[in-house]
Parts: structure tokens; sequence; C-alpha cells
């Protein structure tokens, strides 16, 4: 069945899930918009996930978020422990100089994964992101680069399944990859860029720089990604700045990867 029809109402259900893990504390209106259910449907899986305990109303608004139970769901996944140690002190160290957020992220189902960021080590932020937080791999910088970097076999299949997720933006970008040479591009560049994010909790207000992290087998296994203000900087002026100590940071990360295990779990 890897390659059957998914089953909607569940893959709704997960879409709805990971908006309010996402929001924080999040209004209905917004969990149907962010999930890209409707309304009348996100409605009904809200009052299951409360019903299951996953989430819960707050006491004072009709808002929404997440409860520790939703912690369950991660028992058992080990993440990518090895890929995190070896590379705290380097995104620490990136952000002490270049003053902006890095996030360390890989690839799981249709998201991108943050595994660790420096968020809380700089104000220039809106947000913090924690590990877990997941980007719609479509829809960020880190998975352009991410997509862009694979071997074409496992590009081609995981955009076959990436087909069966409707979304104006989601056929764009596909249609970039298939028909543009879009991987081909990045590839060229080293790097991607995505302006006006729109998969954040400030939706429009940051735009990103991402870079893979490639190991010594020339494989990704991550990417590292910059995230600023769109009103503080220029993305011209942000790649010219920024793009070669993200990547200079990405292969020192990779290398002590390899030193310390060469297989990140």
């Amino acid at each position: 069945m890897e390659k059957g029809v998914p089953i909607r109402s569940l893959s709704r259900g997960i879409a709805v899930l990971q908006a309010v893990n996402r929001g924080g504390t999040i209004s209905m209106m917004e969990i149907a918009r962010t999930s890209n259910v409707p309304y009348p449907t996100a409605c009904r899986i809200v009052q299951t996930l409360m019903h299951e305990g996953l989430i819960e109303r707050e006491p004072s608004r009709k808002h929404y978020r997440p409860t520790a139970l939703v912690q369950t769901l991660a028992h058992g996944f080990q993440g990518h422990a090895r890929l995190v140690q070896a590379a705290r002190p380097h995104i620490v160290e990136l952000t002490r100089k270049v003053g902006w957020p890095i996030s360390l992220a890989s690839h799981v189902g249709h998201s991108m994964i943050i595994r660790d960021s420096t968020h809380s080590l700089t104000t220039l932020t809106f947000s913090n992101y924690y590990p877990g937080y997941a980007l719609p791999i479509l829809e960020c910088a880190a998975g352009i680069a991410y997509l862009s970097y694979l071997p074409e076999d496992e590009r081609h299949d995981l955009i076959a399944a990436l087909k069966l997720m409707p979304g104006a933006t989601t056929n764009h970008i596909i249609d970039l990859f298939e028909n543009n040479n879009l991987a081909q591009e990045v590839r060229a560049k080293g790097h991607t860029t995505r302006a006006f994010n729109t998969f954040t909790r400030n939706p429009g207000k940051t735009s990103s720089l991402a870079v893979p992290v490639i190991d010594q087998n020339n494989l990704v296994i991550g990417t590292l990604t910059l995230a600023f203000f769109v009103n503080a900087i220029k993305m011209h002026d942000a790649v010219h700045q920024f793009l070669q100590p993200m990547q200079t940071t990405a292969e020192v990360i990779a290398n002590d990867l390899h030193r310390g295990n060469p297989t990140p779990t």
C-alpha cells in the first residue's frame, strides 16, 4: 500500500493538528486557513482532537492549543541526535556573527522538521521555533534546497507523492521542478531563497536563505536556514552577506559529523 491512495480524512486530521501545533494558540478560522481544510471539517476534527486530549480550548477565548499529550506522538523517535549535536555549536556561533536566527532542519514525510534553532539566542526574530516545528516541504526554502539536492530518482518519487496534496503553491513549485529545471538551478547557485514566508507564526514578515548540509557520501542530510525581517534587508543583500558563512558552517557540520559518526540517526 506504499503507493496507494491516502485516506483523506486522516490527512486532514494530521494537517489540523500540525496547524495547532505550529500556531501554539490559534483560532478556528486560522486553523482552517493554515491547514487548508474546509471550516466545517476543521471544526469536527478539532472536536475529535479535543476528545482525544491532544488539544484544548483556552478558557478565556475561542482559541485552541496543543496539550502535553501531543508529545506521546513522538515517543520512540530518536530524531537526528548526532546531527544536532554536531551542528549546535556552529549554528550558535553563526548567529553570534550574523545576528539572525539559524534553523537546522531535516526531511520527514511531506515536511521539513526543525531539529534545532537559535531563535532564542537573538532579538532579531518574531517568534521562537522549537524542535519538532514542521514546515510543508514545498512552502519553505529548506524544503526546496533539500529536494534540489536529492538524487534524481528519490526527488521524482517524493514529488509524485506530493502531487497528491492539492494547492496552488504546491502545484506551482512542482511545475518548476518538473518543467523548469529548478533543482539544477538551485544546485548551480548552492542555495535557495524564499521571500515573504507563509508558513510561520508571522506570515509574510520574514524571508529566508537556505543551504544544504551534504555528508561525506555527497548525500543531503539536512539544511540550514537563515531567517530575516523583510523590512530589514533585501534578498540580494542577504545572499551577498550571509551565503558564504552559511555554506562554510554547513561544511564544518558535515565534517564534524563524519569524524564523530558518519551515519546520523
